[in-house]
């Protein structure tokens, strides 16, 4: 029943262009290019090197068209997800327009079924088109995750937290009059259900980067409250950009949007490996480099080498004893170890022996120990 209507909800959630702004040619020197379908004319017009046209095939068997930018002053790479009712044909322009002002490599794709692009929308195939396109990244350029920043604009938000969500090296994420879910767009609920899609409330905790929210005020397709949840739920958000009287569709004309996107470019690219490997640590909970504290709980455990602290972010802390009181692997604590407990005895059921001598007969006899060398009194 939940994949129906969510077969369903698909049906009113898609709207690409009809028909298609470009078409896809293939030169015979075998390369890709796009032609307008309303002017005829090659996009871009001229023999542009900085444009390359990919056709990409997904898992499900889809063959996208991708446009990939290249800015020869670029240090990071921008994957763009674009809204709904739009192809590349028409994302073109703008495309120029970031890279040359973000000073940024740009990777522009059409979802299934969108522009040029084959099969049918849904929100499954937009996931695996968004794989598709990083995967080409990887492989053609050599684009890695810690290079990248995913944009999402609107519906775009969901294969971007999607992917987002798996990639924990990410330089950064832009959240552009992005959703809480699909099913918030329509009406206010409180709860995610099953036939909901694109249920980036729940995603947007599992992103390790830094995320900026861009959104209108006066947004009336999305409101306003979707970008700030998303902000809000956060691990790393970034300052936020709330564009007065701006609506859906039209945030790109404010001078805002491109003087504080390119603050985010720019803060994200001084970015020193340093902090990004402190940040990765902490996501990970590893300690920091550099460290060699030791825990009250320990006494002498030091973490960098030291694998039996349980009370510190040791990386493989789940291989070893996890004691509130001491952690020590060297410890006789019954608490500590499934190994002998007391030190004299190494019976496991013997956290305090004492070896006391009976008063009658100078014989062991621990009380506290109850094992078969404590017991022998002799009297």
């Amino acid at each position: 029943m939940g994949c129906s209507v969510s077969g369903l909800a698909a049906k009113f959630a898609f709207f690409p262009p009809s028909p298609p702004t470009y078409e896809v040619k293939k030169r015979d020197d075998g390369k890709f290019v796009a032609v307008s379908t309303a002017a005829s004319v090659p996009i871009p017009q001229g023999d542009d090197s900085s444009l390359n046209v990919h056709v990409i095939e997904t898992k499900r068997k889809n063959k996208i068209i991708a446009f990939y930018l290249r800015n020869p002053y670029a240090r990071l790479t921008v994957l763009y997800s674009h809204g709904n009712a739009a192809d590349l044909g028409q994302l073109y322009d703008l495309f120029v327009q970031l890279k040359i002002n973000l000073r940024v490599n740009l990777m522009g794709y059409d979802y299934s079924g969108y522009g040029a692009s084959t099969g049918k929308p849904s929100e499954a195939d937009t996931y695996a088109d968004i794989e598709a396109v990083y995967e080409c990244l990887e492989t053609e350029y050599g684009v890695s995750q810690e290079d990248l920043i995913l944009y999402g604009q609107s519906v775009g938000s969901g294969p971007t937290l999607h992917l987002a969500a798996k990639l924990p090296r990410l330089r950064g994420v832009v959240l552009h009059s992005a959703i809480l879910s699909g099913l918030r767009v329509l009406c206010h609920v409180k709860f995610s259900f099953c036939f909901d899609i694109y249920r980036n409330i729940d995603k947007i905790q599992k992103v390790k980067c830094a995320v900026l929210v861009i959104h209108g005020t006066e947004d009336d397709v999305v409101n306003w409250l979707h970008g700030d949840g998303l902000w809000k739920l956060a691990k790393e958000p970034y300052e936020p950009l709330w564009i007065k009287g701006g609506g859906h569709c039209n945030l790109e004309l404010y001078p805002d949007y491109i003087r504080h996107l390119c603050r985010f470019i720019q803060e994200m690219e001084n970015m020193t490996t340093e902090i990004r490997l402190q940040k990765i640590r902490k996501n990970l909970q590893l300690p920091a480099t550099g460290t060699n504290s030791t825990h009250s709980c320990c006494g002498s455990c030091a973490c960098r080498s030291s694998l039996s602290c349980c009370t510190c972010s040791c990386r493989f802390k789940f291989q070893h004893p996890k004691c509130p009181g001491c952690s020590l692997f060297s410890c006789g604590c019954f608490k500590c170890f499934p190994g002998p407990r007391c030190l004299k005895c190494c019976i496991p059921s013997a956290p305090k022996c004492c070896m006391r001598s009976c008063p009658k007969c100078l014989g062991p006899n621990c009380s506290s120990c109850l094992c078969w060398r404590c017991l022998l009194c002799w009297c």
